[in-house]
């Protein structure tokens, strides 16, 4: 049985902070034997300590490469990883196997469940980040059976997927949200109706980018099932989940949480800014007060799904706009005005000083439609332009089988030897 905290041991939100101080001395003990917060002066006893403790930043974490923040013999490291490196230099992340349990645990709690009789398609990288062990973890500890389909992968096309997904009957899938209408635009090239010939399919699970309505519901009824999102980071694993509301909650009995006014540096447990978190379950890499940086805003009113856990709504680099005109010009909002859309998939935008130019996969109606709501949305000019299907994803992307050439030196007289060479 494990001594980690389940939903519903504890009532309202006096309860919830006495699980996470029941744990944070363990938290705080372990942190002490980081390098890194030995040479900051040393760890707090208490809770009031630890809030005035200065902010764990993700430029701290590639200062401490590769094992600068290291707690634990490092005998008793189970996996090592490395974060994306899309806002800089990548940073380290390692986890003994009692911080995997914690990891899994906090993963799999979806609403619609993971059971011994599923096959779970998980479609996020593996190498390096922790993204796709997660998720095969958690499914693992539930006794489904895992189809590690990876990403960005030359073994693993949008065809194959598509393959897989129908062949296998698939139940359930993890992946990026723009990642699923890939897949549907695969389905339809190769003759199937992603609504109809998947029937196995019960749910999306996805997350790694920002998820508004108009994407959510166009997923939704593209493929006729549930889409459920989940948030996390390869520093911290699993944050916040979906209720059977709709809504994301914080793991609050598995974490600390709060947020940070970028403007004033101001810190509180609710509020709009960047989500600062502690884990309480992490022994090789103890993390106190680390900003993700991710823009959030959190709530501690009462959810219909009767979980005593603050909600989050993650607007993450979505939030981060571009001026355009006058304008603050965001990618979440232009989303949804362009997924909005009857039809549409697939866009590209670029903002200019005086008017917004847009791509999109449709017919000059949609693209009349979409000038239309940008001028009322932010009353700036914009050129949008229709393309035909394939204009931004090209037809190949989604029905070829690239070859994956293994390495060999001998070729035959009508083989290519070009390839001798190109092993990826």
């Amino acid at each position: 049985m494990s001594d980690r905290p389940e939903l519903g041991d504890w009532t309202g939100a006096a309860g919830l902070a006495a699980v996470q101080d029941a744990r944070l001395p363990q938290t705080l003990a372990a942190a002490a034997r980081s390098p890194f917060y030995r040479a900051r002066g040393g760890v707090p006893s208490d809770r009031a300590g630890l809030a005035a403790m200065p902010l764990t930043t993700k430029a701290d974490l590639r200062d401490a490469y590769p094992f600068g923040m290291l707690a634990v013999d490092r005998r008793r490291l189970a996996t090592y990883h490395e974060s994306s490196g899309t806002t800089g230099t990548p940073s380290s992340s390692y986890y003994t196997d009692e911080d995997w349990l914690d990891l899994a645990e906090r993963y799999a709690r979806k609403w619609v469940g993971i059971r011994d009789t599923d096959t779970f398609l998980v479609r996020t990288p593996y190498a390096l980040m922790i993204t796709g062990h997660l998720a095969q973890a958690a499914a693992r500890m539930c006794g489904a059976t895992v189809v590690p389909a990876d990403n960005r992968s030359t073994a693993m096309p949008y065809a194959r997927v598509v393959r897989l997904l129908r062949d296998l009957r698939v139940t359930l899938t993890w992946s990026m949200p723009t990642d699923t209408l890939l897949w549907a635009a695969a389905a339809r090239e190769a003759g199937l109706d992603p609504g109809r010939d998947f029937p196995a399919l019960r749910a999306l699970f996805v997350g790694g980018e920002p998820l508004g309505p108009a994407k959510r519901a166009r997923i939704a009824r593209i493929w006729n099932t549930t889409v459920v999102e989940e948030y996390g980071a390869t520093e911290c694993g699993s944050l916040a989940g979906e209720c059977p509301a709709g809504r994301l909650h914080l793991w609050a009995d598995r974490a600390i949480f709060e947020v940070r006014d970028p403007a004033t540096g101001a810190v509180t447990p609710c509020g709009r800014g960047q989500l600062v978190v502690t884990p309480l379950y992490r022994e090789a890499m103890p993390l106190l007060r680390y900003n993700t940086e991710d823009e959030a805003e959190v709530s501690d009113a009462p959810c219909r799904c009767g979980w005593e856990l603050p909600t989050v709504r993650v607007l993450g680099r979505s939030a981060a706009g571009h001026r355009v005109a006058g304008a603050d010009v965001t990618q979440g909002d232009l989303e949804e005005l362009v997924l909005g859309l009857p039809g549409v998939l697939f866009w590209r935008a670029r903002a200019l000083p005086d008017r917004l130019v847009v791509e999109l996969e449709g017919d000059r109606g949609a693209a009349d439609a979409l000038i239309t709501a940008v001028r009322a949305r932010y009353d700036v000019p914009a050129e949008v332009t229709a393309l035909p299907p394939g204009g931004l994803v090209p037809r190949r992307l989604l029905t070829e089988a690239p070859d994956v050439v293994k390495p060999r030196g001998l070729f035959g007289p009508d083989e290519d030897w070009a390839k001798a060479l190109s092993y990826y």
